[in-house]
């Protein structure tokens, strides 16, 4: 079925894609009447965000205790949360809360994933790029630091900012490591179809 609740929470997690964005482009100038204060407009994004996060979650728990996985779902899943982790990382470049170079290796790491696989999903062979738990620890990571960073300003004496950027530093370092990890897994089959 294509309309089942895990199909319907991977859209809306799409669907939030903007408003979380768009919340940072609202008026921030004290001058203009329908200013927003900036801490507002970090906790609203923030919030947003990880209510997003929350249905990647939920969507596959729901999928597998009810048996409604999808060839839809598992296409749209997959994309859905590149889509969310892309937009916040070029939201948080251009709030110049993330560099560049973090942001690409993060980005780059994501496409060449994908595409190999596919690849390997075509020629048979998905389960030698299956998702392993470097994988698991470089998403939590990168979703921990990217919620920081959304949210920037510092809670109580919790440094946000701060332990935002050894995260998304961790989470890249570790998008390197999982990104060996896949590459090496399917290698051989990489040097079969090279033969």
């Amino acid at each position: 079925m294509l309309w089942n609740v895990p199909n319907i929470l991977t859209v809306l997690r799409i669907a939030l894609i903007p408003l979380f964005v768009g919340i940072f482009y609202l008026p921030k100038d004290a001058m203009t009447l329908a200013a927003f204060p900036a801490h507002w407009v970090n906790l609203t994004a923030t919030l947003i965000f990880a209510l997003a996060a929350f249905t990647d979650w939920l969507d596959g728990y729901w999928a597998r205790k009810f048996n409604q996985m999808s060839g839809f779902g598992a296409f749209l899943d997959p994309v859905a949360d590149k889509l969310m982790v892309v937009a916040a990382l070029i939201v948080l470049v251009d709030l110049s809360r993330v560099s560049a170079a973090v942001a690409l290796i993060i980005i780059g790491r994501e496409i060449a994933i994908s595409a190999l696989r596919e690849w390997m999903a075509n020629i048979g062979k998905s389960s030698n790029v299956a998702v392993a738990m470097i994988g698991k620890i470089k998403t939590a990571a990168q979703m921990v630091a990217i919620v920081l960073l959304l949210h920037y300003d510092p809670i109580n004496n919790f440094p946000v900012k701060e332990v935002g950027d050894w995260l998304i530093v961790i989470a890249a370092i570790l998008t390197l490591v999982s990104m060996a990890y896949y590459l090496k897994a399917a290698w051989p089959v990489m040097k079969d179809s090279m033969k």
